[in-house]
């Protein structure tokens, strides 16, 4: 690995070189990658297999903020630009690679267009080069769940999958052992769709809520959902809601085979419930199992089983693959995932709750007095919903993080607020939620909040979260 400092002032001069189009193959080719983080690593460990005649990382990130990447990438050869995207970078290289969340008007991208530089996204190759037939489910809440669930589902019938994506799995270094027998399952993020320009041959969106505001505006964030389904065609499936108004309508984007989920009426397949049971309806209906035998908590997870049971029913799966499935499925990490009962308290692990409404979920989900943890990098997402579900709901909210003083100052304002708490980090909210909990109530970091102010994802919180409650490590965080 070379550190690299980008250039004050790039060469203008272009290194002579036909033009070429997006490449599928990369060997001997010079290759930028803009973002070292999950995809990252995962595309330039791809590349250095694909023989790529040189990896240029360009990365906004210090050089020191990046040790865990580097390490990931111990023994592969390639370049660090640290501190900065520096346009020029696009003169020097025969293709980019962009990581999803970069966003696209970002000067160096600016400068590849302008180059005729070819630009392309993990995604976007994948879709291309995979030889198996592909699942591809998106939406604004619960596609971790679902993905995972659908996983399982196939697992439990025998047949072999690949489940990936947005999920936390690199995609390209997985290409050697995808068979076509394989079927893959993929979440795809809506930064995952901004440079697809094909579908998968089962699509599913979940939802479409308010969510990422702070990135995009409303009719720029649904239309990175309907990009799921917008290269589909005839002889591929699409799975949408019967219940949610607007995935519910992306059915005229596709010229698809359409299934439906959800409690209310719809004509067609799909996957409802009837009389208390969750029922796969194709022209018969079959049993799946009772609602009431589902073990995650929460009408949100009868919703997810529904979605994970239309895709499973669309892709022929039995239904007694599905039922062993849900009742043996214990949830994802992160989501609503209990740490630790610790003298009557129970610690519960909800930091994929990014947003507002995924807490309004957790809150109808648990029973009994909340300390609710809130905080991270808000995303300028109505709080109303939230305040009005939780009240009575706790026995304290504890704000933490970036915008921890937001959500505190919300419930402060409150006519009957509950015991309102600001600390600086979630190790000093944690250490507060314990004094002040009672034998009965749940501690909940379920913080309404992404978590790029103080980690890089999600799950490095959740661990953290977990790390602290266990005591694993310091209430000051340090090691």
């Amino acid at each position: 690995m070379t550190i690299m400092t980008p250039p004050a002032h790039s060469d203008p001069r272009r290194p002579s070189r036909t033009p070429v189009e997006e490449p599928l193959r990369f060997v001997g080719l010079r290759v930028g990658v803009v973002g070292l983080g999950i995809e990252g690593i995962d595309i330039v460990r791809f590349l250095h297999e694909e023989g790529a005649a040189e990896i240029v990382v360009s990365e906004r990130k210090l050089i020191d903020e990046l040790s865990d990447q580097i390490r990931a990438l111990n023994g592969i050869p390639f370049a660090v630009e640290a501190g900065g995207n520096d346009p020029g970078l696009a003169e020097r290289v025969d293709v980019l690679f962009v990581s999803q969340g970069v966003p696209d008007d970002l000067p160096l991208l600016a400068a590849a267009r302008a180059a005729s530089v070819p630009i392309t996204a993990m995604m976007r190759l994948f879709l291309k080069r995979c030889p198996a037939p592909v699942i591809g489910i998106s939406g604004s809440a619960g596609k971790t769940t679902v993905t995972s669930l659908v996983g399982a589902m196939f697992e439990a019938g025998e047949r072999p999958v690949f489940v990936g994506g947005n999920i936390g799995r690199g995609l390209l270094s997985a290409l050697d052992v995808i068979r076509p027998d394989t079927t893959v399952v993929l979440e795809i993020s809506h930064t995952q769709l901004v440079r697809t320009d094909r579908s998968p041959q089962l699509a599913a969106v979940l939802n479409v809520t308010p969510n990422h505001l702070d990135q995009f505006d409303w009719d720029a964030y649904v239309n990175l959902k309907r990009r799921l389904l917008r290269y589909q065609q005839t002889g591929d499936m699409v799975v949408l809601p019967s219940d949610e108004p607007i995935a519910a309508g992306f059915d005229i984007d596709t010229p698809a085979t359409l299934y439906r989920f959800g409690v209310g009426p719809f004509d067609g397949p799909g996957a409802t419930v009837v009389d208390g049971q969750i029922v796969w309806r194709d022209g018969v209906e079959m049993i799946v199992c009772p609602v009431d035998a589902i073990p995650l908590p929460g009408a949100h997870n009868r919703d997810n089983v529904l979605a994970a049971v239309a895709i499973a029913g669309a892709a022929g799966l039995p239904v007694g693959a599905m039922a062993t499935a849900i009742l043996n499925f214990q949830g994802v990490a992160h989501r609503l995932e209990t740490i630790a009962e610790i003298d009557g308290v129970r610690f519960v692990d909800d930091s994929i709750a990014t947003t507002p409404e995924r807490t309004v979920a957790a809150l109808r989900a648990i029973d009994g007095p909340i300390v609710l943890l809130l905080g991270g990098r808000e995303k300028r997402l109505p709080l109303q919903p939230l305040l009005e579900v939780a009240q009575g709901r706790l026995r304290a909210v504890i704000g933490f993080g970036e915008a921890g003083a937001l959500f505190t100052e919300a419930f402060r304002k409150q006519a009957a607020p509950p015991r309102v708490v600001q600390q600086d980090d979630l190790a000093a909210a944690l250490e507060t939620a314990r004094e002040i909990a009672q034998p009965g109530d749940t501690v909940l970091l379920s913080p309404a909040g992404a978590s790029f102010d103080a980690y890089p994802n999600f799950a490095a919180r959740g661990d953290h979260f977990r790390s602290l409650v266990r005591g694993e490590e310091p209430a000051d965080g340090t090691r």
